[in-house]
């Protein structure tokens, strides 16, 4: 019984002391800024416990709340916040929500969130949310995402989301995806999509999907996709796709488990099926594949079942070479077809 009371006491205390809070009052202990404050103070250093915080100015040090903010999105928070959903319009240092963490403006240090973590404007530090971590603006650190990590700018950093991760901007760091990785703009770094990984502009530096790869302009680095990567402009580097890889540009090493092709190939290109350059286009280096289909110029070496080129110069092996400006007798040849 004695235990039962001493509850009892501690309990009515509590809510004695945050009762000022309803009122937009607050108890402060020893001063108007300074110690220990219950209730909706404006502006604290020190240990404020308080129902819901309402018009805030700025808080520095211990902040603990029971319920959402109210009009609050001017509020400058340094320290700790824990609550159900702590929410200002600056926040930093250490924040700690049930349901979330809500800054309006800017939001930097450790953040979890078990449902999410956002703001407005920029995230910097570790943010972990259990449904996502979302920006305004940029992200600039580490970030899990339970579904998804989204940013209307850039993310820079490492960053996981079980769907998937996003950004209106650019994209430099490390990235993981469930299902995938997309930026409107540049992608840098190492980033692996469940199903695929994807740049508006240009994509450099390791990327690995299980259906594809693929960038609006360049793609340059080591990229591995189960079924194709592709590019608007350039593909270079060391590139493998299950089905198919192409570009407008082609450099350095690539390998395709269909088809391969361009307008301008420049280097080692592998594929079971197809190597075709286009109309006018040109293929320097060395070429193997069932069908070599050279539209243009050949510089160097192909083999296949049936190498097919405008102008040689190089060599062609297979059951069948046939090079379009030769001499009559030199068109079509079995077995090799060679012209210096």
């Amino acid at each position: 019984m004695n235990k039962i009371n001493n509850y009892a006491v501690i309990i009515a205390l509590f809510f004695i002391l945050t009762a000022p809070a309803l009122f937009c009052q607050s108890l402060d202990i020893p001063s108007a800024h300074h110690g220990i404050s219950f209730g909706n103070s404006t502006y604290f250093n020190g240990i404020r416990i308080n129902f819901r915080d309402s018009h805030v100015d700025e808080i520095n040090g211990l902040n603990i709340t029971f319920w959402r903010a109210k009009e609050n999105q001017q509020a400058i928070l340094r320290g700790i916040s824990i609550g159900i959903m702590p929410e200002g319009g600056y926040m930093s240092g250490i924040q700690l929500g049930i349901g979330g963490i809500i800054a309006e403006r800017e939001l930097s240090g450790l953040a979890v969130g078990l449902l999410g973590a956002g703001s407005g404007g920029t995230i910097s530090g570790i943010a972990l949310g259990g449904l996502g971590v979302g920006s305004g603006a940029a992200i600039h650190g580490v970030c899990f995402g339970g579904l998804g990590v989204g940013s209307g700018k850039n993310i820079s950093g490492f960053a996981v989301g079980g769907l998937g991760v996003g950004s209106g901007g650019s994209i430099h760091g490390i990235f993981v995806g469930g299902l995938g990785i997309g930026a409107s703009e540049d992608i840098l770094g190492f980033t692996f999509g469940g199903l695929g990984v994807g740049a508006g502009r240009d994509l450099t530096g390791v990327n690995l999907a299980i259906l594809g790869v693929g960038a609006g302009e360049n793609l340059t680095g080591l990229s591995i996709a189960g079924l194709g990567a592709g590019a608007g402009e350039e593909l270079k580097g060391l590139t493998i796709a299950g089905l198919g890889a192409g570009a407008p540009v082609v450099k350095g090493i690539t390998i395709a488990g269909f088809g391969l092709g361009g307008e301008h190939v420049t280097g080692i290109a592998a594929a079971i099926g197809t190597l075709r350059i286009q109309e006018n286009g040109s293929f320097t280096g060395f070429g193997i594949s069932a069908f070599n289909y050279i539209k243009g110029e050949q510089t160097g070496v192909t083999i296949g079942i049936v190498n097919y080129a405008h102008k040689l110069t190089g060599v062609q092996i297979g059951v069948l070479n046939y090079v379009r400006d030769n001499p009559d007798y030199l068109k079509a040849l079995p077995l090799i077809n060679i012209n210096f």
